[in-house]
Protein backbone atom coordinates (compact mmCIF):
# COMPACT_ATOMS: atom_id res chain seq x y z
CA UNK A 1 0.00 0.00 0.00
CA UNK A 2 0.85 3.53 -1.23
CA UNK A 3 0.28 6.20 1.65
CA UNK A 4 -0.82 8.63 -1.40
CA UNK A 5 -3.01 5.81 -2.11
CA UNK A 6 -4.54 6.01 1.93
CA UNK A 7 -4.63 9.72 1.49
CA UNK A 8 -7.25 9.03 -1.36
CA UNK A 9 -9.40 6.72 0.06
CA UNK A 10 -9.77 8.79 3.45
CA UNK A 11 -10.44 11.86 0.97
CA UNK A 12 -13.05 10.38 -0.66
CA UNK A 13 -14.78 8.70 2.38
CA UNK A 14 -14.61 12.43 3.32
CA UNK A 15 -16.54 13.72 0.87
CA UNK A 16 -18.44 10.76 -0.91
CA UNK A 17 -17.69 12.63 -4.31
CA UNK A 18 -14.54 11.84 -6.36
CA UNK A 19 -14.71 15.29 -7.67
CA UNK A 20 -14.68 17.32 -5.11
CA UNK A 21 -12.19 14.78 -3.55
CA UNK A 22 -10.00 15.29 -6.37
CA UNK A 23 -10.32 18.84 -6.31
CA UNK A 24 -9.11 19.03 -2.52
CA UNK A 25 -6.28 16.62 -3.35
CA UNK A 26 -5.19 19.08 -6.34
CA UNK A 27 -5.25 15.78 -8.93
CA UNK A 28 -7.39 15.05 -12.12
CA UNK A 29 -10.35 12.98 -11.16
CA UNK A 30 -9.09 9.78 -13.24
CA UNK A 31 -6.05 9.44 -11.46
CA UNK A 32 -7.78 9.67 -8.41
CA UNK A 33 -9.73 6.61 -9.77
CA UNK A 34 -6.65 5.18 -10.54
CA UNK A 35 -5.05 5.61 -7.00
CA UNK A 36 -8.43 4.23 -5.47
CA UNK A 37 -8.34 1.04 -7.96
CA UNK A 38 -4.80 0.64 -6.43
CA UNK A 39 -5.40 0.81 -3.22
CA UNK A 40 -8.50 -1.68 -3.89
CA UNK A 41 -6.51 -4.47 -5.87
CA UNK A 42 -3.86 -4.03 -3.26
CA UNK A 43 -6.37 -4.72 -0.42
CA UNK A 44 -8.44 -7.14 -2.43
CA UNK A 45 -11.79 -5.72 -1.79
CA UNK A 46 -13.87 -3.19 -3.17
CA UNK A 47 -13.96 -0.17 -1.02
CA UNK A 48 -16.86 2.40 -2.55
CA UNK A 49 -19.90 1.33 -3.99
CA UNK A 50 -20.19 3.86 -7.11
CA UNK A 51 -23.34 4.64 -9.50
CA UNK A 52 -23.72 7.81 -11.82
CA UNK A 53 -25.14 9.88 -8.85
CA UNK A 54 -23.62 8.32 -5.59
CA UNK A 55 -20.80 7.20 -3.88
CA UNK A 56 -21.24 4.99 -0.65
CA UNK A 57 -18.40 3.28 1.78
CA UNK A 58 -18.74 -0.50 1.41
CA UNK A 59 -18.84 -2.46 4.65
CA UNK A 60 -14.92 -3.25 3.55
CA UNK A 61 -14.33 1.01 3.01
CA UNK A 62 -16.39 1.24 6.00
CA UNK A 63 -13.88 -1.30 8.26
CA UNK A 64 -10.85 0.43 7.52
CA UNK A 65 -11.70 3.64 7.89
CA UNK A 66 -10.23 4.24 11.67
CA UNK A 67 -7.33 2.21 11.05
CA UNK A 68 -6.28 4.18 7.47
CA UNK A 69 -6.70 7.59 9.69
CA UNK A 70 -3.92 5.80 12.46
CA UNK A 71 -2.06 5.25 9.90
CA UNK A 72 -1.68 8.30 8.03
CA UNK A 73 -1.46 9.85 11.33
CA UNK A 74 1.71 7.42 12.47
CA UNK A 75 3.06 8.35 9.08
CA UNK A 76 3.12 11.87 10.00
CA UNK A 77 4.85 11.72 13.31
CA UNK A 78 7.44 9.42 12.08
CA UNK A 79 8.59 12.41 9.68
CA UNK A 80 7.90 14.94 12.17
CA UNK A 81 10.29 12.86 14.27
CA UNK A 82 12.84 12.81 11.14
CA UNK A 83 12.62 16.89 11.36
CA UNK A 84 13.93 16.70 14.39
CA UNK A 85 17.41 18.15 14.99
CA UNK A 86 17.50 16.65 18.20
CA UNK A 87 15.84 14.59 21.24
CA UNK A 88 12.34 15.74 21.82
CA UNK A 89 8.51 14.26 22.32
CA UNK A 90 7.11 12.63 19.57
CA UNK A 91 2.95 12.21 19.81
CA UNK A 92 -0.33 13.06 18.59
CA UNK A 93 -2.74 14.92 20.65
CA UNK A 94 -6.60 15.17 20.44
CA UNK A 95 -8.02 18.16 21.49
CA UNK A 96 -11.80 18.86 21.38
CA UNK A 97 -13.58 22.29 21.31
CA UNK A 98 -16.16 24.19 20.59
CA UNK A 99 -17.54 27.74 21.24
CA UNK A 100 -16.06 30.63 21.40
CA UNK A 101 -14.13 30.60 25.02
CA UNK A 102 -12.07 27.84 23.63
CA UNK A 103 -11.87 28.74 19.49
CA UNK A 104 -10.30 32.40 21.01
CA UNK A 105 -6.93 30.54 22.72
CA UNK A 106 -6.49 27.69 20.59
CA UNK A 107 -4.08 29.54 17.96
CA UNK A 108 -1.86 31.13 20.29
CA UNK A 109 -1.59 27.24 21.84
CA UNK A 110 -1.02 25.97 18.40
CA UNK A 111 1.54 28.34 17.62
CA UNK A 112 3.59 28.11 20.58
CA UNK A 113 3.54 24.06 20.54
CA UNK A 114 4.77 24.05 17.15
CA UNK A 115 7.88 26.24 17.69
CA UNK A 116 8.71 24.47 20.96
CA UNK A 117 7.08 21.03 20.04
CA UNK A 118 7.50 19.91 16.57
CA UNK A 119 7.26 16.61 16.82
CA UNK A 120 3.61 16.88 18.23
CA UNK A 121 1.03 16.57 16.35
CA UNK A 122 -2.15 19.05 17.27
CA UNK A 123 -5.76 17.30 16.20
CA UNK A 124 -8.51 19.79 17.06
CA UNK A 125 -11.36 17.90 17.29
CA UNK A 126 -14.54 20.67 16.58
CA UNK A 127 -18.16 20.78 17.65
CA UNK A 128 -17.33 18.99 20.81
CA UNK A 129 -19.98 20.49 23.28
CA UNK A 130 -18.59 20.85 26.86
CA UNK A 131 -20.94 18.79 28.71
CA UNK A 132 -20.09 15.12 26.42
CA UNK A 133 -16.08 16.67 26.73
CA UNK A 134 -15.68 14.46 30.01
CA UNK A 135 -17.15 11.49 28.51
CA UNK A 136 -15.08 11.65 25.55
CA UNK A 137 -11.69 11.58 27.69
CA UNK A 138 -12.71 8.97 29.99
CA UNK A 139 -13.81 6.86 26.96
CA UNK A 140 -10.02 7.62 25.21
CA UNK A 141 -11.29 9.28 22.18
CA UNK A 142 -9.75 12.59 23.41
CA UNK A 143 -7.14 13.66 25.35
CA UNK A 144 -7.93 17.16 26.32
CA UNK A 145 -11.20 18.94 26.21
CA UNK A 146 -12.84 22.28 26.80
CA UNK A 147 -15.87 21.55 29.00
CA UNK A 148 -17.20 23.61 32.61
CA UNK A 149 -17.44 22.88 36.54
CA UNK A 150 -18.89 20.41 37.15
CA UNK A 151 -17.19 17.36 36.11
CA UNK A 152 -17.86 14.29 38.20
CA UNK A 153 -15.85 11.64 35.50
CA UNK A 154 -13.59 9.54 37.11
CA UNK A 155 -10.33 9.40 35.64
CA UNK A 156 -11.01 13.17 34.23
CA UNK A 157 -8.61 15.65 36.08
CA UNK A 158 -9.12 19.15 35.33
CA UNK A 159 -8.32 23.12 35.87
CA UNK A 160 -9.91 26.58 35.50
CA UNK A 161 -8.88 28.87 32.91
CA UNK A 162 -11.62 31.24 33.00
CA UNK A 163 -14.56 32.79 34.57
CA UNK A 164 -17.02 34.17 32.37
CA UNK A 165 -19.40 36.37 33.01
CA UNK A 166 -23.27 35.30 32.31
CA UNK A 167 -24.66 38.21 30.22
CA UNK A 168 -27.96 39.06 28.54
CA UNK A 169 -28.54 39.08 24.67
CA UNK A 170 -31.52 40.41 23.47
CA UNK A 171 -31.79 42.40 20.09
CA UNK A 172 -31.24 46.45 19.90
CA UNK A 173 -34.86 47.62 19.58
CA UNK A 174 -36.06 45.45 22.34
CA UNK A 175 -37.59 47.89 25.10
CA UNK A 176 -35.53 46.17 27.79
CA UNK A 177 -32.54 47.02 25.57
CA UNK A 178 -32.42 50.93 26.99
CA UNK A 179 -31.50 49.31 30.59
CA UNK A 180 -27.74 48.86 31.66
CA UNK A 181 -28.79 45.96 33.51
CA UNK A 182 -31.92 42.94 33.12
CA UNK A 183 -33.88 41.21 35.81
CA UNK A 184 -34.39 37.71 34.82
CA UNK A 185 -38.09 37.52 35.70
CA UNK A 186 -38.26 40.42 33.11
CA UNK A 187 -37.57 37.99 30.68
CA UNK A 188 -40.49 35.16 31.50
CA UNK A 189 -42.57 36.26 29.00
CA UNK A 190 -40.15 36.35 26.37
CA UNK A 191 -39.01 34.00 23.39
CA UNK A 192 -35.59 32.40 23.88
CA UNK A 193 -33.38 31.68 21.49
CA UNK A 194 -30.89 28.34 23.24
CA UNK A 195 -28.79 25.74 21.79
CA UNK A 196 -30.00 21.84 21.58
CA UNK A 197 -30.72 20.05 24.45
CA UNK A 198 -29.11 17.04 22.84
CA UNK A 199 -26.08 19.02 22.41
CA UNK A 200 -24.83 18.74 25.95
CA UNK A 201 -24.70 22.51 26.17
CA UNK A 202 -23.54 23.65 29.63
CA UNK A 203 -24.64 27.41 28.30
CA UNK A 204 -28.37 25.95 27.85
CA UNK A 205 -28.22 23.95 30.98
CA UNK A 206 -26.95 27.44 33.40
CA UNK A 207 -30.20 29.38 31.26
CA UNK A 208 -32.66 26.84 32.11
CA UNK A 209 -31.51 26.60 35.81
CA UNK A 210 -31.31 30.64 36.18
CA UNK A 211 -34.38 30.87 34.83
CA UNK A 212 -36.19 28.54 37.06
CA UNK A 213 -34.65 30.19 40.06
CA UNK A 214 -36.34 32.87 38.93
CA UNK A 215 -39.57 31.13 38.83
CA UNK A 216 -40.04 30.15 35.30
CA UNK A 217 -39.45 27.86 32.29
CA UNK A 218 -37.98 29.92 29.34
CA UNK A 219 -40.57 29.36 26.16
CA UNK A 220 -37.75 28.47 23.77
CA UNK A 221 -38.81 29.81 20.38
CA UNK A 222 -35.34 28.87 18.23
CA UNK A 223 -32.50 25.86 18.66
CA UNK A 224 -29.44 26.56 17.10
CA UNK A 225 -26.16 25.18 16.98
CA UNK A 226 -24.11 27.41 18.08
CA UNK A 227 -23.38 31.11 19.49
CA UNK A 228 -22.50 32.56 16.09
CA UNK A 229 -26.15 31.30 15.21
CA UNK A 230 -27.52 32.01 17.89
CA UNK A 231 -26.60 35.50 18.27
CA UNK A 232 -27.77 35.86 14.88
CA UNK A 233 -31.14 35.20 15.35
CA UNK A 234 -31.26 37.07 18.49
CA UNK A 235 -30.53 40.11 16.52
CA UNK A 236 -33.09 39.04 13.62
CA UNK A 237 -35.30 40.08 16.69
CA UNK A 238 -36.27 35.81 16.95
CA UNK A 239 -35.98 36.17 20.93
CA UNK A 240 -33.19 36.89 23.72
CA UNK A 241 -30.67 34.31 25.22
CA UNK A 242 -27.97 33.98 28.07
CA UNK A 243 -24.45 33.71 26.64
CA UNK A 244 -21.06 34.59 27.94
CA UNK A 245 -18.78 37.36 28.13
CA UNK A 246 -15.95 35.56 25.84
CA UNK A 247 -18.74 35.58 23.06
CA UNK A 248 -18.85 39.78 23.42
CA UNK A 249 -16.21 40.18 20.43
CA UNK A 250 -19.27 38.63 18.02
CA UNK A 251 -20.99 42.11 17.06
CA UNK A 252 -23.62 41.70 15.08
CA UNK A 253 -25.77 44.94 13.71
CA UNK A 254 -29.20 44.90 15.61
CA UNK A 255 -27.83 43.17 18.58
CA UNK A 256 -26.93 44.15 22.07
CA UNK A 257 -25.37 42.61 25.19
CA UNK A 258 -26.53 43.70 29.12
CA UNK A 259 -25.66 42.51 32.41
CA UNK A 260 -27.64 40.44 34.53
CA UNK A 261 -28.96 42.58 37.74
CA UNK A 262 -27.82 41.58 41.48
CA UNK A 263 -24.30 39.70 41.54
CA UNK A 264 -22.38 38.55 39.37
CA UNK A 265 -23.05 35.06 38.05
CA UNK A 266 -20.30 33.16 36.48
CA UNK A 267 -19.74 29.57 34.54
CA UNK A 268 -16.22 28.10 35.25
CA UNK A 269 -14.45 26.96 31.77
CA UNK A 270 -12.37 24.80 32.23
CA UNK A 271 -9.23 22.83 30.93
CA UNK A 272 -9.94 18.83 31.09
CA UNK A 273 -7.75 15.77 30.64
CA UNK A 274 -7.21 11.77 31.64
CA UNK A 275 -5.35 11.49 35.05
CA UNK A 276 -2.35 9.25 33.43
CA UNK A 277 -1.72 11.63 30.11
CA UNK A 278 0.93 10.23 27.22
CA UNK A 279 4.05 12.14 26.91
CA UNK A 280 2.87 14.44 24.28
CA UNK A 281 0.21 15.24 25.86
CA UNK A 282 1.44 15.92 29.55
CA UNK A 283 3.71 18.36 27.74
CA UNK A 284 0.54 20.29 26.01
CA UNK A 285 -1.00 20.83 29.12
CA UNK A 286 2.06 22.51 30.52
CA UNK A 287 1.96 24.73 27.33
CA UNK A 288 -1.34 25.39 28.20
CA UNK A 289 -0.35 26.14 31.95
CA UNK A 290 1.51 28.93 31.11
CA UNK A 291 -0.55 30.53 27.89
CA UNK A 292 -3.67 30.31 30.10
CA UNK A 293 -2.91 30.35 33.78
CA UNK A 294 -5.63 29.36 36.78
CA UNK A 295 -7.08 33.18 37.34
CA UNK A 296 -8.02 34.57 40.72
CA UNK A 297 -11.79 33.25 41.95
CA UNK A 298 -13.89 36.41 40.91
CA UNK A 299 -16.92 38.26 43.20
CA UNK A 300 -19.98 36.54 42.76
CA UNK A 301 -21.68 33.18 41.86
CA UNK A 302 -19.96 30.74 40.03
CA UNK A 303 -22.55 27.79 38.93
CA UNK A 304 -21.01 24.65 39.75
Amino acid sequence: MELKHVSAFLMVAEELHFGRAASRLRIAQPQLSQWIKRLEDDLGAPLFDRSTRTVALTPQGAAILIPAREMLSQARQVELGARLEGPGIIGRVRVGYAGASSREVLPPIARVLRTREPGIELSLESMIYAGFTPGMIAAGELDIGFSRLPLKHPGVESRVFTYERILVAMPADHPLAKRKEIKLADLAAEPWVMFPATRGSTVRDAGIRLAREAGFIPRIAQEAPDSYAILGLVAAGVGVTLTVSSVQHISTSGLVYRELAGEQRYLAAVIAWHTHPNPATGRLLEIMEEILPTPAHPEGRVLT
